[in-house]
């Protein structure tokens, strides 16, 4: 065990501001990554443990401590001087399910690993008829006497009973994702040596519980297992000890006022009756506002002129909460918040949502949370903090934590970095019982309380593609009453997968692979495409099980991979945008297990795009959000001619023939039929009246339409023909137009050997080439030939 606290030792209770001074010093060490330890603890570590070898390594897979794994402070937002961090070896044993605690413990795990994983030593499939046990000792420290000791536990999955000294601390507690703690105060051996023993039992998708992508697969490199992954059973955060007074603040909730310049604050705690909070907001150590209000109940801190947080200057404010017995400081807690707001609103007559009452376009991955060292654990702090500004540094201002729900330091990065999160809560494998259900929306209830505070969480993504759904409409209704402060998403994916939409929350949600798709808000909602792309490309010598990697879309080259992601989010901006879409979310940024449609490779040692070129796509996207250009518009109800713009070809003009479409030289001399045949009339879109289509001047009721990226004049009806026959105009370069396919956004009406082709940006045919791809992309909207 190690112990962190301050330099110089703070007595309890007596010298408030000195208590505040000190907390402020090792908060600040700790998160800045400083060891502060004292002696006094006992460790329970051999030297005979060792890790397996990992299937991959990472950049921190051999940055690991044996005994003082993740050492820094795990809570950023409820932050003391003193603790205990408990992490490192622990005796282990695995039993039946059913199997009372065994009489030894035959071998050692390094926490917080899951067993399934390399790091922690085991690197052993856990399944439903499994019981994992942990064992450790620990000695309390002189300097903790006269104050209640608690024992914290950051997650662990999925039932868990703890003893202390042979004692039971507490009740079972069920759930993988939440934090949970006892106060083993009245269990302990004060002076002397203390024992722990944990028993976790871990059914996975055998069980009715919150699972996300977890799956009972083998643990070492395999064919398969398509979008789901390794298991992740048992301890999986960080263990640690904290001394208290008796009365002292459980939790801050804080939630920003920018309207009236104030944050709204909630100090819980426990044995506080009669107490009063004191919450003070500083930033640079001057502070900004101070009120003292009742425990429990919501008061407010003025913050005048507020430092708005944003994904380009996520400012964060110094709290600090002190409890009061009289006028006697008996608890004092640290933490931080950042003055925003998130909403709908329309802008320019579109649902829209807002940061601090302004649109700006969320450009996302979808982030897995996986390792192929710790599975579901990163190895350090570093580590963490990488996946995080790796988003950063690619242009994105958003990201969603998918089907897992990180560690409480994992959302004091994206805080501090400044990236907007939308967290799903893990979904269940099937849909549950009336037992499940209620353990689920427990779960998820103690998951918003635990991080209803960060600052960069906007959005509860509540189910995902109807994996164990149910109640959509009630539960949306819920989240919003329970945390009125974010938005909301019902279902991610309700185009997909049977999912149902529940038709209420504040955004319609579409998964589109590739994308980017057609997905347009409804009357309240905000239009988002929650999942898109896949594109992949598998690295060699940087694959979990080589030659077993899938994606929705292979690239045959990295060359060809920028290509196709920098055309969809081009695409995302000059069509899709403009026509009501509001955020996106590109799968994915790392590969994960056989999963290789990352933009980085599963182990973190390869960034697959040109990070300059993709940041500047983002970039470009974001921007265009702040300033909207005017809309693209042809005049509808008259005949017009299409001109190629390419340098070298511009007297050639879009014609059909024999029910093809090509290009060919018209002029002046040229027959009447050439001329009628290069003449349309623009009409509004068949499928989009926003949009338009070409309905030919000498075939009436015959269309200008892809088919099979070939482009043909054509007569038809259904809703196919109609998307295929409607184009959208995005502006191209001198005053020319670029015909974007309506439902294949971000393809263009390209020629290509005076063929007309519906051309992919980064494609691998002969028509998606990239030489001269926006020219021959672009058309100049002139009189017609016949008028």
């Amino acid at each position: 065990m190690t112990m962190r606290r301050t330099p110089a030792p703070v007595p309890p209770a007596a010298r408030p501001r000195r208590r505040w001074t000190a907390a402020v010093l090792a908060v600040l060490a700790l998160l800045a990554g400083t060891a502060l330890t004292v002696p006094g603890a006992a460790t329970a570590a051999p030297a005979a443990w060792t890790p397996k070898p990992a299937p991959m390594t990472t950049p921190w897979t051999n940055q690991v401590p044996v005994d003082n794994p993740l050492p820094e402070y795990p809570r950023p937002q409820l932050t003391r001087p003193d603790w205990a961090n408990l992490n490192g070896i622990w005796d282990f044993a695995v039993t039946s399910a059913n199997a009372g605690r065994p009489a030894t413990f035959p071998e050692q795990i390094r926490v917080p690993f899951v067993a399934e994983s390399a790091l922690s030593g085991i690197q052993r499939r856990v399944t439903q008829d499994d019981r994992l046990w942990y064992r450790r000792t620990f000695t309390v420290p002189a300097g903790w006497d006269g104050r209640r000791v608690q024992l914290h536990f950051g997650a662990v999955d999925w039932r868990t009973t703890v003893w202390v000294n042979d004692r039971q601390a507490g009740a079972v507690h069920d759930g993988g994702y939440d934090s949970f703690s006892y106060d083993i105060t009245d269990l302990l051996n004060r002076g002397g040596v203390n024992t722990i023993v944990v028993s976790v039992w871990d059914p996975t998708q055998t069980g009715s519980q919150a699972v996300g992508k977890q799956r009972l697969n083998d643990v070492t490199p395999h064919p398969g297992g398509g979008i789901f992954y390794t298991a992740a059973s048992g301890i999986w955060q960080t263990v640690w000890l904290e001394p208290t007074a008796a009365a002292h603040v459980t939790r801050l909730d804080m939630v920003p006022d920018l309207t009236n310049n104030r944050l709204k604050v909630t100090v819980r705690g426990a044995g506080t009756s009669g107490h009063q909070a004191r919450v003070t907001v500083s930033a640079g150590g001057a502070t900004v506002g101070t009120a003292t209000g009742p425990v429990g109940t919501e008061f407010t801190v003025p913050v005048p002129n507020a430092h708005r947080w944003t994904p380009d200057d996520p400012f964060l404010y110094d709290v600090r909460a002190d409890l009061l017995s009289g006028a006697t400081t008996v608890d004092s807690v640290g933490g931080y918040t950042g003055m925003r707001s998130i909403g709908i609103a329309r802008v320019d007559g579109v649902p829209r949502p807002v940061l601090n009452g302004q649109f700006v376009f969320q450009t996302g991955t979808l982030d897995q949370g996986y390792w192929p060292d710790g599975i579901y654990t990163a190895p350090t702090d570093a580590a963490l903090r990488f996946d995080l500004q790796k988003h950063k540094d690619l242009g994105f201002n958003m990201v969603r934590k998918h089907i897992k729900v990180e560690p409480q330091r994992w959302f004091y990065w994206a805080d501090r970095l400044g990236l907007l999160v939308w967290q799903d809560m893990p979904s269940m494998e099937r849909t549950p019982d009336a037992a499940g259900r209620t353990q689920w929306e427990s779960e998820y209830r103690r998951v918003i309380d635990q991080h209803r505070s960060s600052p960069s969480l906007v959005m509860w993504v509540n189910q995902n593609e109807g994996w164990g759904q149910y109640d959509q409409a009630r539960i949306a209704n819920d989240v919003k009453a329970y945390d009125p402060s974010r938005l909301v998403d019902n279902m991610s994916g309700v185009n997909c997968c049977g999912a149902v939409d529940g038709g209420n929350g504040d955004v319609v949600d579409h998964h589109v692979y590739v994308g980017p798709g057609t997905t347009v808000p409804d009357a309240n909602r905000a239009a988002v495409l929650g999942e898109y792309g896949g594109l992949g490309f598998k690295v060699a010598g940087h694959e979990w099980y080589p030659g077993g990697g899938f994606s929705y879309e292979d690239q045959p080259s990295l060359a060809h991979l920028d290509d196709r992601f920098v055309g969809l989010l081009d695409g995302i901006r000059e069509v899709r945008l403009p026509r009501g879409l509001s955020a996106a979310v590109y799968t994915e940024i790392t590969d994960v297990e056989n999963e290789a449609n990352g933009l980085l490779t599963y182990d973190r040692q390869v960034v697959k795009v040109d990070e300059a070129r993709v940041r500047a796509a983002n970039r470009a996207l974001i921007d265009a959000s702040r300033s909207a250009a005017a809309p693209v518009t042809l005049p509808t109800g008259q005949f017009r001619s299409l001109r190629v713009t390419t340098p070298g070809y511009t007297d050639r003009y879009m014609r059909h023939q024999d029910g093809a479409v090509f290009t060919e030289v018209v002029n002046g001399g040229s027959e009447a039929l050439l001329k009628a045949d290069a003449t349309w009339r623009i009409v509004p879109g068949l499928a989009d009246a926003s949009c338009y289509s070409f309905e030919s001047r000498n075939y009436p009721g015959e269309y200008l339409r892809h088919r099979n990226s070939r482009v043909y004049k054509e007569g038809g009806s259904g809703d196919l023909f109609r998307a295929d026959a409607t184009f959208c105009p995005v502006r191209g370069a001198n005053g020319g137009v670029r015909l974007s396919a309506y439902n294949f956004p971000g393809q263009y009406l390209r020629h290509y050997d005076a063929e007309l082709w519906l051309a992919v940006p980064g494609g691998t045919r002969a028509y998606d080439s990239p030489a001269l791809f926006t020219e021959d992309t672009t058309w100049a909207v002139e009189a017609p030939w016949t008028p």
